[in-house]
């Protein structure tokens, strides 16, 4: 069998590691999807389900060469969860997502890296834009999409979550 070679590049920050999703993160994320914390990205999963999710990530980055970044604290290298750009079939565009495990919420790690892969993706990809899609009840996420400067830009409809908000980013001149 013949193992593909993807190169996802790796991004730090001043506490982060971001770096391809691997086989390690795997009983995290299924601690993870076994709770009712995973409710705000559609869960919770049983293990066929996060294994498939894990799969899933990993080959957005063959098919799209952008993807989602597993998140590391640089200082230990324990597992945070993941930042990075999906594009489900069934969204109307690009997402800047975010999704972190218990504990790691509060430290100021999702604006962190949410800058760092918004910053990567807008100077190598020359994207103009970004939308983040966040369930109104997730006021956690609602008020990290507005410290990233980001505003409601929308409702959408979508067919198995429900209402769901489409915030818009700021682009590169904005940011500028």
């Amino acid at each position: 069998m013949n193992a593909m070679n993807i190169d996802i590049p790796v991004l730090e920050t001043k506490r982060l590691r971001l770096r391809a999703p691997s086989i390690e993160d795997f009983e995290a994320e299924t601690a993870f999807y076994a709770t009712a914390r995973s409710q705000g990205v559609g869960g919770p999963h049983p293990v066929e389900t996060v294994w498939q999710k894990l799969c899933e990530r990993l080959g957005q980055w063959v098919m799209l060469g952008y993807g989602v970044w597993a998140l590391d604290d640089k200082a230990t290298g324990t597992y945070l969860g993941r930042v990075g750009i999906l594009n489900p079939h069934e969204w109307p565009e690009r997402e800047l997502a975010w999704t972190l495990m218990a504990g790691a919420e509060g430290k100021g790690i999702a604006m962190e890296a949410c800058l760092a892969v918004r910053d990567y993706v807008y100077r190598t990809h020359g994207w103009n834009t970004l939308m983040s899609v966040i369930m109104p009840s997730n006021t956690r996420s609602c008020a990290l999409a507005r410290r990233l400067g980001c505003w409601h830009e929308k409702d959408w409809e979508h067919p198995t979550h429900g209402t769901l908000n489409i915030w818009r980013h700021p682009g590169p001149e904005q940011l500028a």
